[in-house]
C-alpha cells in the first residue's frame, strides 16, 4: 500500500493505495464518487473521464500513484444540483443526455476544452469529443451543447 495525497474537487485529500490501483477504483471505491463510471477499462470509451490538472484523462487507464500532488476533478466537482456549471446546465437545454452513461465524460471533455478554447469550432469539438463514445445521441445535441456551454460562459465570464 502506498499514501497518495491530492486535490479532489477542491479539496486534499489523502488515501491509501495498492500500487496497481487505477484512478477509476480510488474515485469509486475509496470516495464513493460513482458519477465517474466504468466502461470499457481500456481507456476507448471515455466513461472514466476525470481532469487531472484540467487535462480530461481516462481514470482506467491512470494508476492512483501517479496523481499525487495533482488536482483532479471529477463530474461531482463540476456544479451542484442546485447551480449546474453552464457545461451541464446547456447539455439539459439541448436535450443533449439520454441514457446519461457517457455524459459525466462527456461534459468534463467540454469542460476541458472551453477551458482551453473558449470558442471552438464545430470541428474543434467534435475532435475533443472525439475519444468520448456515445450509442445514443448521435453527437448532434452533444456539439450544440457545448456550443451553447461556450457562449454561456463567454457571456457569464466563467
Amino acid at each position: 500500500m502506498m499514501r497518495v495525497s491530492f486535490v479532489l474537487n477542491g479539496k486534499s485529500v489523502c488515501c491509501e493505495a495498492e500500487g496497481d490501483e487505477l484512478l477509476l477504483d480510488t474515485i469509486r471505491s475509496r470516495f464513493q464518487l460513482t458519477g465517474t463510471k466504468r466502461g470499457c477499462g481500456t481507456g476507448d470509451c471515455g466513461a472514466c473521464t476525470v481532469l487531472v490538472d484540467d487535462v480530461a484523462v481516462r481514470s482506467c487507464t491512470m494508476l492512483t500513484g501517479m496523481i499525487e500532488g495533482k488536482n483532479v476533478m471529477t463530474i461531482e466537482g463540476l456544479g451542484t444540483t442546485e447551480h449546474l456549471h453552464p457545461v451541464q446546465q446547456a447539455f439539459v437545454d439541448v436535450n443533449a443526455v439520454q441514457c446519461g452513461f457517457c455524459i459525466p465524460g462527456m461534459v468534463l471533455a467540454a469542460y476541458a476544452l472551453l477551458k482551453e478554447n473558449e470558442n471552438p469550432t464545430e470541428e474543434e469539438i467534435r475532435i475533443a469529443i472525439s475519444g468520448n463514445l456515445c450509442r445514443c445521441t448521435g453527437y448532434q445535441k452533444i456539439v450544440e451543447a457545448i456550443q451553447l456551454a461556450a457562449k454561456r460562459m463567454q457571456e457569464q465570464d466563467v
